[in-house]
């Protein structure tokens, strides 16, 4: 089932969200409906708190970066498999420096910035099945899980920005929260005003 995608102003998206276990309700079908909601919206992560929960879960598909003629053979390869559901992830480390790459947000949509993250990181997580494993990820593969990682904290790309680059979005993200704008998947404004 294809479910909304939470748009940028609304509370969820800035909370610190809970660990859960193996009895959590209806697990295997949120996880189903999270895929399909990132499929539908051509996404290639999506986090529990985008969809409305503040639980540490989120899900990614980057294969379709493995056709960006910019990226490197090594990325391309990674990227191609790189198809997981990532439970009460943790990052223990963050290595490298710094490199600048455009990201964009479904919860976000129509705005597209340079965003400066760490190329290496090791993780820890659960997977569906809660196998626990750690993992070194580099290049775009670490990007994407940093960026869904930071959902799940309470962290969208745009608090990363310039405070000019900021203030010159500043309008747009306040539009997002209100409704005014046209996306091409269901989306839930928090200040949507009623009866429109």
């Amino acid at each position: 089932m294809i479910l909304p995608v939470v748009a940028y102003g609304d509370p969820v998206l800035r909370k610190v969200c809970q660990k859960i276990d193996k009895d959590y309700p209806n697990l295997e079908t949120l996880i189903a409906n999270m895929r399909e909601t990132m499929y539908n919206a051509s996404g290639v992560g999506l986090a529990a708190p985008q969809i409305g929960k503040a639980i540490r879960l989120f899900v990614i598909d980057a294969s379709p970066f493995a056709d960006d003629e910019d990226i490197s053979e090594k990325d391309r390869i990674v990227l191609k498999d790189f198809n997981k559901v990532f439970i009460n992830a943790q990052i223990l480390e963050e290595e490298g420096d710094e490199w600048v790459f455009n990201e964009g947000c479904l919860s976000i949509p129509d705005v597209r910035e340079d965003v400066f993250r760490q190329p290496k990181i090791k993780i820890e997580y659960q997977d569906e099945n809660f196998d626990k494993h750690t993992e070194v990820l580099d290049g775009l593969a670490a990007r994407v899980f940093q960026h869904e990682y930071d959902h799940i904290e309470g962290i969208l790309f745009t608090d990363k920005l310039s405070s000019l680059k900021k203030r010159l979005i500043k309008k747009k993200l306040e539009n997002i929260s209100k409704g005014k704008i046209r996306a091409d998947y269901r989306m839930r404004f928090p200040n949507a005003k009623k009866g429109k």
